[in-house]
């Protein structure tokens, strides 16, 4: 797996992915393409052998609204292409992308933002050495969500 640009086919791609319910929500589903390809926007794509499996995130897009958040930490997150989320590859993908965040942005801490059913993705996170920092509900749709934060050493 590796981190490249992202580009329009790319996007093109993303903003057609559908999840299965309850993960529906992290569905771009109508997005503009081009806000991923803007790189103002921090979006990357994440490929294995050429083929995209999914993206990265890095920034301010990383946060859900209803969060507290402040500049002590990257706010990172991502996603996997639907046929490809609860096949173990989580880890990897998010892995990858935190080793090419910490090199091309150099935070201090990483922080990440996970809806509060999505337990796989919290378990991956603090696996990764995330710890889980607060809970808020978003003002978009009152679902419940956890914040992640990550020291770099």
């Amino acid at each position: 797996m590796e981190i490249v640009g992202m580009t329009e086919e790319y996007a093109a791609d993303i903003v057609t992915w559908r999840y299965p319910p309850p993960y529906d929500c992290y569905d771009l589903v109508g997005a503009d393409p081009a806000f991923f390809t803007d790189s103002r926007n921090g979006y990357f794509a994440l490929v294995n052998e050429g083929r995209l499996i999914g993206f990265r995130v890095f920034g301010a897009d990383g946060r859900v609204p209803g969060g507290e958040y402040d500049e002590s930490a990257l706010d990172t997150g991502g996603g996997l292409r639907p046929e490809l989320t609860g096949r173990g590859l989580g880890r990897r993908a998010i892995a990858t992308g935190l080793e090419y965040g910490a090199a091309r942005f150099r935070p201090a801490a990483f922080r990440a933002t996970v809806a509060g059913f999505n337990i796989r993705a919290q378990r991956v996170l603090q696996g990764l050495g995330f710890v889980p920092s607060a809970t808020f509900d978003a003002t978009t749709d009152g679902r419940r969500f956890v914040i992640l934060t990550r020291r770099q050493s």
